[in-house]
């Protein structure tokens, strides 16, 4: 009896040894993330993305998009972030649409922002809505752009909100009546949508957009981040802000404008990928705007 006794003990203990971090959830990693315990995060959802859960899968991504708990490594974001991506996860369709976009693949990349836009996502119909309004890397679609910004201005979304106000002084108003018509018709049909299947949704640092690729950047735009009356203040909050992901591997621009210096950082391919920047420092409470490089 005592033999058998052991050995069930050390067959326990065997399991036990060989998988600790998959008996652990995606909670405990997110718990442990929020600790600043980037690689305990980390060793916890390995092997659950492993698994196929999507959402480990998707705050992988974040971790190595980040350079928490592992090195930075982009190719290996998109690589975890397209697992949950294809899995519905929306957070993940979204966060790979930004990074995608914002670092050159536009057409690859809205097709992931369209899918994320709609089912909801605010950040995603921003983005993606500009890009129609504006024809850039899509067909233009003026209608069809402004219904999607103004349902992302609606769920409070402050860029969004800056963006519709752009678009109410060129659109004309019979267009921007069809464009609420087709918002609310979306609008009831995401209702529907979210009620039979519910997304299921754990995040890491959900407003981030992607950082920018170690590549060249090039493009015509810009974000403004604000007018300084000395030069010095201007160039201290760039410091303060160029780690993070919105404007990584950017330059600052400091534009005299008569009394004041203007801050401004660029360069992004497009107007979309330049609100999407915007869109994410606005969440952290910087304010910004896209600005035409001249």
């Amino acid at each position: 009896m005592r033999a058998c006794r052991w050995s069930a003990i050390l067959a326990c203990a065997s399991l036990l040894l060989a998988a600790p971090a998959a008996a652990q959830s995606v909670k405990a990693g997110i718990d442990a993330w929020q600790r600043g315990d980037y690689v305990g995060a980390v060793a916890i959802w390995r092997p659950l993305a492993e698994a196929g859960d999507p959402d480990a899968s998707f705050n992988l991504g974040q971790a190595y998009r980040m350079g928490r708990g592992v090195l930075v490594d982009l190719s290996s974001a998109q690589t975890w972030l397209e697992r949950a991506a294809q899995e519905g996860h929306v957070d993940a369709q979204t966060t790979l649409g930004l990074l995608l976009f914002q670092n050159g693949n536009q057409v690859e990349g809205l097709r992931w922002l369209k899918g994320s836009a709609e089912k909801g996502d605010p950040r995603a119909m921003l983005v993606f809505g500009t890009a129609l309004f504006n024809g850039d890397s899509i067909a233009q679609d003026p209608v069809l752009g402004y219904a999607y910004v103004s349902r992302a201005a609606a769920q409070g979304l402050e860029p969004a909100k800056s963006t519709i106000a752009q678009m109410d002084e060129i659109l004309p108003l019979a267009q921007r009546k069809k464009g609420v018509a087709l918002a609310l018709q979306k609008a009831k049909t995401q209702t529907v949508t979210k009620t039979k299947a519910p997304q299921k949704v754990a995040t890491i640092d959900r407003a981030s957009p992607p950082a920018a690729s170690s590549a060249a950047i090039s493009g015509g735009w810009r974000i403004q981040l604000g007018a300084f009356s000395q030069r010095s203040s201007a160039e201290a909050l760039f410091r303060r802000l160029s780690g993070n992901a919105p404007i990584a591997g950017r330059r600052q621009f400091l534009v005299p404008a008569g009394a004041v210096t203007r801050l401004q950082v660029g360069p992004y391919p497009s107007k979309s990928a330049a609100a999407a920047a915007c869109s994410a420092l606005s969440a952290r409470g910087q304010a910004c705007f896209p600005v035409a490089a001249k």
